[in-house]
């Protein structure tokens, strides 16, 4: 018990539990570690040290009284600051937010709740979370606790930053483009982006919902089982959120991974660069001593598909800021400005083209593409890991063509809103980075299950600078 980062928030809840350690000191801990890594990489908005203290002063107690409940109970964690918090306003990365506090908690801040979890700090994000490198003109970029001099990819970074330095195990973030897997990818970690639909996005901040969701980073898999177990299902706020079973994720992490056949698309992985094709063969190496077995797969021609995924996007995202780019065009730092502005000039029936697409390519994807696989796999960035200097494009010319290398392997995703579980390639010392297993719709416990067996191969580590 002597190194509490190191603890995945399941271990950590029991030792709660079990009174090896108190929630008191725990929330401590994790706030001055988190203190120390906003010094290193500006991953904090806003530090609610004392309100975390109080709960879990609470917490305390109720384990003393035996009335202590939930499967986090008295974890200290922090999320990404695009969520409703009753009595709070969001941040949202911008200079434009809501106008008053939200009157009620969004739903997956509410499931963490009642799940006993608490909440130090909202984090850092990409304005709007707009972005994909962690590059934010009005609150100054996020560092990368590997290299401060490299990007932690965005729009999640605040929270991919904090957990690869161990400051918290575990938190929320959204991804509409990439938004979880190339934070986790540039900071080592892991992260869970599930079909769309399978959590509520009710109270958080929309930027394309045809695209958005909500999931989570952390360092262990079975944080990511435990976490979605708890914020998954239907939700009447959230239409949208699909109302089959939730799976016991975490009661399936071992499930047997031998014989799943991983499939590798060799035209699209040979785009990216040859140090990060070795990447995905170093991953293969490692899934293949599991088990798993290689077998080619096709995706849909990858270029359309990430036309398609623009067409909605750009104006999904344009019609969101509509009113405040009329009314406050100079609140806007100059990269989410340029892509705003980009969004009204893409005309209605491209973008309903693009919708009605969506379940047809979807379609022949499972059809064709996973039609001899059970998952396949991508990297998540096209090169290896690019310093915030090579990406800092501001809104000039140069920023659709650097954004779209960037989310290369992960906007595609989007569209067809397949789940993604993002894993840390074995790092031998180097800087980190990552690859993407894509799975059939709501086939996230074989996900988890394939990542829990690869972390006994490549552990978790602590982020510290190189």
């Amino acid at each position: 018990m002597t190194d509490l980062a190191q603890l995945s928030a399941r271990a950590l809840a029991r030792a709660i539990r079990d009174k090896k350690v108190s929630s008191v000191e725990a929330t401590q801990e994790a706030i001055d570690r988190l203190r120390a890594c906003h010094e290193l990489t500006n991953c904090i908005i806003t530090l609610e040290a004392d309100d975390a203290l109080a709960a879990a002063r609470s917490v305390d107690a109720a384990i003393a009284a035996g009335t202590a409940a939930g499967p986090l109970a008295g974890v200290p964690l922090a999320h990404k600051d695009m969520f409703d918090r009753k009595g709070k306003i969001a941040s949202w990365g911008a200079k434009i937010r809501a106008d008053k506090p939200a009157a009620a908690d969004a739903t997956v801040i509410a499931r963490c709740r009642s799940a006993g979890a608490l909440q130090i700090a909202a984090l850092h994000l990409t304005e709007f979370a707009y972005g994909p490198t962690g590059h934010n003109y009005v609150l100054g970029h996020a560092r990368n606790p590997w290299d401060p001099t490299r990007i932690t990819g965005g729009s999640s970074g605040g929270t991919a930053a904090a957990v690869a330095y161990g400051a918290i195990p575990a938190g929320l973030g959204s991804d509409t483009g990439g938004s979880l897997r190339l934070p986790a990818a540039c900071c080592g970690v892991t992260s869970i982006k599930p079909t769309w639909g399978r959590i509520s996005r009710a109270g958080a901040m929309p930027l394309s919902p045809q695209l958005d969701t909500v999931g989570f980073i952390a360092r262990h898999v079975e944080d990511l089982a435990l976490m979605l177990g708890i914020a998954a299902g239907p939700d009447p706020r959230d239409p949208s959120a699909a109302a089959l079973p939730v799976p016991d994720y975490v009661a399936r992490l071992e499930e047997p991974v031998r014989g799943l056949r991983v499939g590798v698309d060799a035209k699209v992985v040979g785009e990216a660069h040859p140090d990060v094709q070795r990447m995905i063969e170093d991953v293969l190496a490692v899934l293949g001593r599991l088990g798993l077995e290689r077998s080619p797969c096709a995706f849909p021609d990858w270029q359309t598909l990430d036309h398609l995924v623009q067409l909605v996007q750009l104006p999904d995202a344009s019609a969101a800021h509509g009113a405040y780019l009329r009314a406050r065009p100079d609140d806007y730092g100059p990269q989410v400005r340029s892509r705003v502005e980009v969004g009204h000039f893409i005309p209605a029936v491209d973008h309903l083209t693009a919708l009605r697409a969506r379940g047809t390519y979807l379609q022949r994807t499972l059809d064709d593409t996973f039609k001899s696989i059970d998952i396949a796999i991508l990297p998540n960035l096209a090169d290896p890991l690019p310093t915030i200097a090579e990406l800092d494009v501001g809104g000039g010319p140069k920023v659709q063509a650097a954004m779209g290398r960037v989310v290369k392997y992960t906007r595609p995703i989007n569209y067809l809103g397949l789940p993604t579980l993002t894993l840390p390639i074995p790092r031998r010392g180097g800087l980190p980075n990552g690859i993407q297993l894509i799975g059939q719709p709501f086939a996230e416990a074989q996900l988890l299950a394939i990542g829990q067996a690869y972390q006994r191969e490549v552990p978790p580590e602590i982020a510290r600078p190189l």
